[in-house]
């Protein structure tokens, strides 16, 4: 095991969660294989990552049995439990962040990044605790935030081809902490880790998706699929949008649509498509409090390791070309197109902005700029900016501070959000929102929750943007927001005829 029993001792004197481990050969395994054996399970997460759209990230993350959730919804954060309990308050992130800092863990050489904590998302309307923003009503009851606090993590070491089980041991200083004790509490970590690994050892059958998905359809976007705006209220949208630009509210905005598509497909075999055809930085399976969440996000949000600051932002978009000479042609059309540049310009200021405002004077940098990034049915723009968290600060703070990225919202942020809640039909729910860990170790990880799908009583939820400026086009917008769908659409008709190919023609009918 891993710290020692000496290490964890010195360890115990200052935190209240200490993380242990033991590792695993584990060659045979994969994380998909992994969360599979627990997937039927409520309220487990999967986490993944391929970095730059080629190379899978060294971890995997995996999480079951939450010993807390905590929910804020509606000026309350609910706790279920080992805490069991409902606080009013008008300030919720600030009791989440409270609750959380009692379990403070340190930061552990040669462990992964993220040894437990939180897991979960903050919706977009997470931002009428911060700011004055109008919240609107929408077709899901979808709380503000929700995360699972788990002490018990399995990671999968991409590089090593291990799986390594981690078990946090929370000391109780209300009880005399001797040897004895302490010895205790670390044989009975081992006794958890190994009880977990027993029940990970059985083995599930399952079907290949791989083999099966042979060629990326485009979807047609018929059928079942039904936007919450049609083309003509869209095209009004971004009239209206443009209206506020020539008169000064504003330099650009978002807008999207929000689609529903009944389907046969379960959260689960949507995501191993996904994954499949659209490899991405963050990919997410959450199974939260009745919620299904599944997920490729290309786009950081806010990063805090080590007391370092992190946002990138990506703005600018073209289809994918069928041939690489046609992805090069594509490229410098995009790099070349002064509209796209401009908008992008415009956010990597709004992201060094945010990142200043809770970053040490003279600590922010631009450390990417203006390069392409290429993923299964776009590519984008992508740069890259850096900053040290101020003194006094903690990742609650660069949350808010950064939260919802411009690329999302517009510019300048308050009042694009204000002209959101204005134009748009229904609340953004998750969309445009954020999902991620808050490490009890002090480590925070967010993307922007897009190229997202929401899972609810047989439908699929999906919903994507398109950043309109002063000389939009929108027809072109409009199309964008399509082109950012595609390959949710593609996923879901994907899994439907690898798993569900005998019962599909009935929702053709």
């Amino acid at each position: 095991m891993y710290p020692s029993f000496q290490t964890f001792c010195e360890f115990a004197k200052d935190y209240q969660m200490i993380p242990i481990q033991k590792e695993y050969i584990a060659d045979f395994e994969t994380p998909i294989s992994i969360f599979n054996k627990i997937v039927h399970e409520k309220n487990v997460f999967l986490l993944e990552s391929v970095e730059g759209g080629e190379k899978w990230a060294r971890y995997s993350f995996i999480g079951k049995n939450p010993f807390l959730i905590a929910t804020i919804h509606n000026q309350q954060l609910i706790l279920k439990g080992t805490i069991n309990q409902e606080i009013k308050t008008l300030q919720p992130l600030d009791e989440l962040e409270r609750i959380l800092s009692d379990y403070k863990s340190p930061m552990i050489h040669g462990m992964p990044p993220f040894t437990g904590g939180a897991v979960g998302f903050f919706a977009y309307d997470i931002i009428q605790y911060f700011e004055k923003i109008p919240k609107k009503s929408g077709v899901h009851n979808t709380p503000e935030a929700c995360f699972l606090l788990c002490d018990e993590i399995i990671v999968y070491d991409h590089k090593l081809q291990k799986m390594i089980i981690i078990a946090n041991i929370n000391i109780d200083r209300t009880t005399e902490l001797s040897k004895e004790k302490l010895k205790e509490l670390y044989m009975l970590a081992e006794q958890r880790i190994d009880h977990l690994y027993s029940q990970l050892k059985s083995n599930t059958p399952q079907k290949s998706v791989t083999e099966k998905v042979l060629k990326d359809k485009i979807p047609a976007f018929r059928y079942r699929v039904q936007s919450d705006t049609s083309k003509d209220e869209f095209f009004a949208m971004v009239d209206q949008a443009k209206e506020y630009i020539k008169s000064g509210d504003i330099f650009q905005v978002v807008l999207s649509q929000k689609w529903s598509i009944d389907t046969l497909a379960t959260p689960f075999e949507t995501y191993r498509i996904l994954r499949t055809l659209n490899p991405s930085p963050y990919m997410y399976y959450l199974d939260i409090e009745g919620i299904q969440v599944v997920g490729t996000s290309p786009e950081l949000l806010v990063r805090v390791a080590d007391k370092k600051i992190e946002t990138k932002p990506i703005a600018g978009t073209r289809p994918r070309g069928r041939t690489e000479s046609e992805d090069l042609e594509l490229e410098q059309n995009l790099l070349n197109d002064k509209k796209e540049c401009s908008e992008h310009l415009m956010l990597v200021d709004l992201g060094r902005n945010d990142a200043g405002r809770v970053s040490e004077y003279g600590s922010v940098k631009v450390t990417q700029f203006m390069e392409i990034e290429r993923y299964s049915h776009v590519m984008h723009i992508v740069s890259n900016v850096q900053g040290q968290l101020r003194d006094g600060l903690t990742p609650f703070d660069a949350l808010k501070g950064c939260f919802p990225a411009g690329t999302v919202s517009g510019a300048p942020k308050v009042r694009a959000m204000e002209i959101i809640a204005e134009l748009e039909k229904q609340s953004r729910g998750l969309y445009a929102g954020a999902i991620g860990y808050i490490g009890f170790s002090g480590n925070f990880d967010s993307c922007i929750t897009i190229r997202t799908i929401i899972f609810e009583n047989g439908k699929a939820y999906l919903q994507a943007g398109a950043g309109i400026v002063y000389d939009s086009i929108p027809e072109m917008e409009y199309q964008e927001t399509i082109n950012k769908a595609k390959a949710l659409m593609s996923a879901i008709e994907h899994a439907e005829e690898v798993f569900h190919i005998e019962e599909k023609g009935d929702l053709y009918a």
